[in-house]
């Protein structure tokens, strides 16, 4: 439309988009994805750490099919977001007491490996009954999880054995192929992430460190 106040189209010497744009962006992103995740699908989104592979943790069909595009085998159980501490007592039968001074105090994304986890799929709990969760800080998955209301599966986004993508630009297309819709929002951020450190939190307040 040549010069047409009509033609709003971004170039590479115009502005960054606005907080109003970005909040815009966000808040589609998000009503889509809980549409997605709600019908069984998968996303790929970005999370407090690395961008992320997700699904309805509660559905076990949705779960397997991470699985299958990861190439992975299931009796390696994956990680599951929430938004709020308190949520800890619906998915686990007890939770330590030492697990809400742990979230509270930690200043860098912190996934904790806990005993006896339910309400569930069945194929996100580890053989011994165990369940990886963690409470997530960052704008867009911690609203993501409020507004689905239910754990969401949050996976490397890539295939089992490569190298965990630090920002969008290093995913594979196999990876954005296989998903059901990718979020737009923080696609451009090339900053390079990192994975968050895990703890295996036993009874009697035992801590084990998997990964620093």
């Amino acid at each position: 439309m040549g010069g047409s106040k009509m033609n709003h189209t971004r170039t590479a010497l115009e502005a960054p988009p606005t907080i109003i744009e970005l909040i815009k962006t966000m808040n589609e992103d998000i009503k889509k994805a809980v549409e997605v995740m709600s019908q069984g699908g998968l996303i790929l989104y970005p999370t407090d750490t690395i961008w992320g592979i997700g699904c309805d943790a509660t559905n076990a069909e949705a779960v397997q099919k991470v699985y299958d595009l990861k190439q992975r085998s299931d009796s390696k159980a994956m990680i599951v977001l929430i938004d709020n501490p308190v949520k800890l007592n619906y998915y686990l039968a007890e939770t330590p007491d030492l697990a809400w001074d742990l979230i509270e105090v930690c200043d860098k994304p912190l996934t904790i490996i806990y005993d006896n986890a339910r309400n569930i799929a069945e194929n996100l709990i580890a053989e011994d009954g165990s369940l990886a969760i963690r409470v997530t800080k960052e704008s867009f998955s911690e609203q993501l999880c409020r507004r689905f209301r239910k754990a969401i599966v949050s996976t490397s986004a890539n295939v089992s054995g490569e190298p965990s993508p630090q920002n969008f630009s290093e995913i594979s297309d196999v990876i954005k192929n296989g998903v059901d819709f990718i979020v737009s929002y923080r696609q451009e951020d090339t900053a390079k992430a990192k994975a968050s450190s895990i703890i295996k939190l036993g009874q009697g307040g035992q801590i084990k460190i998997i990964r620093e």
